[in-house]
């Protein structure tokens, strides 16, 4: 009750009664908790999830238009460029992206690949890098003058880079900013995501190996990030026969 007047989603409320459930097993193994007591939190049911929320995605042209905003004659701009190409193309979450180093990227069947990256949980995956990508990159780090360490560093007002690397709050402020420039509100980095997993699938993309790309354990995950259930594009009611006529097929109607 407590968790559902914070007005959280269900899945967080379901996460969060579970690993309530795990202490009160836990405790009671270890004879801190009676085994009635524990028996009666595990009893407590999950909230029931209504609907499925399917988030914001660009479409390729907004996608295109995102990553190219950025000014590239200045240092940031490369840097900003090369940042918003992997988190569409490659699907990064935030804080894998500020991890990145130069050993990731590294060279698999004749292609660029970010290698043995740890995720979310500390599951390990590889991610296959776009040429394209790879060449944003590398117009960064040679402008940068970055040979080893972290891929991405802040760079100063006086268009220089320092530090050793960008946080996950850098990256936000870099999607908002540049989102708002392209006219598109309340983007999230996330959304990133969610559009790299879009933009592949209409392009023909394996739901497996869209998997595999976002690092998800279930494929009902990656379903749900796609939208998989229902189409927004050529919906359903898009033309169900009560559609106005075209102007010049339009009979005009005389008031009575």
């Amino acid at each position: 009750m407590h968790q559902e007047s914070r007005h959280l989603a269900p899945g967080t409320i379901n996460l969060r009664l579970g690993a309530v459930r795990r202490l009160a097993h836990e405790a009671s193994e270890c004879g801190l908790l009676s085994a009635d007591l524990a028996a009666g939190i595990r009893r407590v049911k999950g909230v029931k999830k209504l609907g499925v929320r399917l988030g914001n995605w660009l479409t390729p042209e907004q996608g295109q238009a995102l990553w190219q905003a950025p000014d590239r004659e200045r240092l940031k701009g490369k840097r900003d460029r090369a940042l918003l190409a992997l988190l569409i193309a490659c699907g990064l979450r935030r804080h894998e992206l500020a991890e990145l180093t130069f050993d990731h990227l590294q060279q698999r069947e004749g292609h660029w690949a970010i290698m043995d990256l740890s995720g979310k949980a500390g599951h390990i995956r590889t991610i296959p890098v776009p040429d394209w990508v790879h060449g944003q990159l590398n117009e960064w780090t040679k402008a940068a003058g970055i040979e080893a360490g972290k891929l991405f560093r802040r760079v100063s007002s006086a268009g220089r880079p320092w530090g050793d690397t960008v946080t996950e709050k850098l990256v936000w402020h870099v999607v908002k900013e540049l989102a708002a420039k392209i006219g598109v509100t309340k983007l999230a980095p996330h959304d990133l995501r969610r559009t790299c997993a879009r933009l592949s699938r209409a392009a023909g993309g394996e739901l497996e190996q869209i998997q595999f790309l976002l690092g998800h354990i279930s494929v009902q995950t990656t379903e749900r990030y796609l939208g998989c259930a229902q189409r927004i594009s050529s919906a359903v009611n898009d033309r169900i026969g009560i559609e106005p006529l075209p102007r010049e097929e339009e009979s005009p109607i005389r008031a009575k």
